[in-house]
């Protein structure tokens, strides 16, 4: 892979810039991810702990491990992982994201490498992680093949990678597109293009072509009643998650 080779698509790096002052504003339009990120934490940190062999409730469980927030947005993943011992890189496309986390992270007490970078960059230069989260990235890049490839690059042997993103269907246009863009307002309109949706069976396709073995997926549900999100292990319909690992 050229240093030159990358997956970047920059309308949607635009999009990103535009709303990287609010990052930390749970009622902004990162909202969305404040209301899932509990949800998304519970995944990530089980993944990461029965892989690893790690203990939850030791102090700092994840002491010795090195993980990658690709997409790293305004660390609220990265703050999260850090706290539990991880050395934490944080990357991401869109520069103007990297100086809110930066700040966030100083003013939280943590050491954290945030860096505006691609996946593909850092998988150039060598660089190595026992766990990457790609949190809600996939559908925003030009190339998913190439770019879940660099991902996998960035892995030790045995090294696991979460991945989310948004199925392609008519439900996920109704929720993702209308629900969240046009009704509640949660994103600008335009945040999304269904078209770049991934199947459940496509993404897991990609994993593996990618080099990757997929040993889990899940979905996140919203319920518009309780006004807050859980993991289903059967309903993978909009939101959802997979865990994959790099033969050892």
């Amino acid at each position: 892979m050229s240093a030159e080779t990358n997956t970047i698509d920059p309308q949607e790096v635009a999009k990103f810039e535009a709303m990287a002052a609010e990052w930390w504003d749970p009622t902004g339009k990162f909202k969305p991810l404040h209301m899932m990120n509990p949800c998304r934490l519970d995944y990530i940190t089980s993944q990461i702990a029965a892989e690893f062999g790690r203990d939850l409730s030791d102090k700092r469980p994840f002491e010795g491990l090195r993980i990658l927030d690709i997409g790293c947005g305004g660390g609220l993943l990265s703050e999260p992982m850090a706290r539990l011992g991880a050395e934490v890189v944080g990357a991401d496309a869109a520069e103007r994201n990297i100086p809110v986390a930066r700040i966030h992270a100083e003013q939280s007490g943590l050491e954290i490498d945030y860096l505006h970078t691609t996946a593909e960059a850092l998988a150039e230069a060598g660089e190595q992680f026992d766990a990457v989260l790609n949190m809600e990235v996939v559908e925003h890049v030009a190339d998913p093949q190439a770019y879940l490839t660099a991902c996998r690059e960035l892995l030790k042997p045995g090294g696991l990678m979460i991945c989310s993103t948004i199925n392609r269907n008519p439900k996920s246009f109704m929720m993702a597109i209308v629900g969240a863009e046009h009704v509640m307002r949660w994103l600008p309109k335009g945040t999304h293009d269904w078209n770049k949706f991934i199947t459940p069976d496509e993404l897991f396709a990609l994993l593996e072509t990618s080099g990757l073995t997929p040993v889990d997926g899940k979905g996140f549900i919203f319920n518009p009643i309780a006004w807050s999100w859980s993991i289903s292990d059967r309903d993978l319909s909009v939101n959802y998650v997979t865990a994959s690992v790099k033969p050892s």
